[in-house]
């Protein structure tokens, strides 16, 4: 699944591609939303929140989530797409781009007085404008036996990390991903890490992974076999918002050695 840096860049490649343009086609691909027309409309701006990306015109905000395939792609005006176009779920033409979301997980229009709903479940945005990493450690607290890895995972506590980077910040924290969250040492200093990892990761990639995907292969830090384990995550309450695709369990990969269970 695509995470937060992800969802971050292609909210800016939207922007610079989409923003001041005026729609001259959309066509959205939900039975709900067949008849809207977004003709006339001036693209304001663009933003993602933790896995949750946003148009926004002066009247709507598009609210769109990647979920596991999704992607968006940007053409010129007439140009061939590089995805079967069954696939596509939301176009958006302007005189100088056309942007198409492809296999996306969500689509839902929104007033735009109403896009704070769509999010307000969710815990800080680790690479928003706002981060507070005082309420990210707070919501954390609240669940003092849960594991930190699933966690990690869950959105309402810190919005953007997936299963990529819980295995990468429990790493980096040498903490194991079973670890309950009562038991991780300097809670406010994971909170830190996780900030950096995703900050580096959007901003300066290509990344690679320390351990996420290299079960059996050697720990770049020590030298032991890297080590992987089915974690699952929080089942989320009825009515949340909270990211419905983390709910499976996750394989989390550490290091037995620089990772150990107390």
């Amino acid at each position: 699944m695509p995470e937060g840096d992800i969802v971050y860049r292609t909210a800016a490649a939207l922007r610079a591609a989409l923003a001041g343009q005026t729609v001259v086609r959309s066509d959205i691909r939900v039975p709900r939303y067949a008849t809207l027309d977004l003709r006339g409309d001036r693209i304001d701006s663009v933003g993602s929140y933790g896995k949750h990306l946003f148009v926004r015109t002066d009247r709507l905000s598009i609210h769109t989530h990647l979920k596991m395939e999704g992607s968006w792609q940007i053409y010129r005006p007439g140009q061939r797409w590089t995805k079967p176009g069954f696939t596509a779920r939301l176009i958006i033409t302007t005189d100088t781009a056309e942007a198409v979301g492809f296999s996306l997980g969500l689509v839902e229009v929104l007033p735009a007085e109403r896009e704070h709903t769509a999010v307000e479940q969710l815990g800080p945005d680790l690479l928003g404008a706002n981060w507070d990493p005082d309420e990210a450690v707070r919501r954390l607290h609240a669940h003092p036996q849960q594991s930190i890895g699933s966690a990690l995972l869950d959105q309402r506590n810190l919005a953007g990390i997936g299963n990529i980077y819980r295995s990468e910040i429990c790493f980096a924290h040498r903490v194991h991903p079973a670890v309950p969250v009562e038991e991780v040492a300097d809670l406010p200093g994971l909170v830190r890490t996780s900030q950096r990892i995703l900050t580096r990761a959007a901003h300066d990639p290509p990344w690679s992974a320390a351990v996420y995907g290299r079960r059996r292969r050697p720990c770049r830090r020590c030298g032991s076999l890297i080590a992987a384990q089915q974690l699952g995550t929080p089942t989320q309450p009825p009515g949340t918002s909270a990211d419905p695709t983390d709910r499976a369990e996750r394989t989390a990969y550490f290091c037995p050695r620089c990772q150990p269970l107390p």
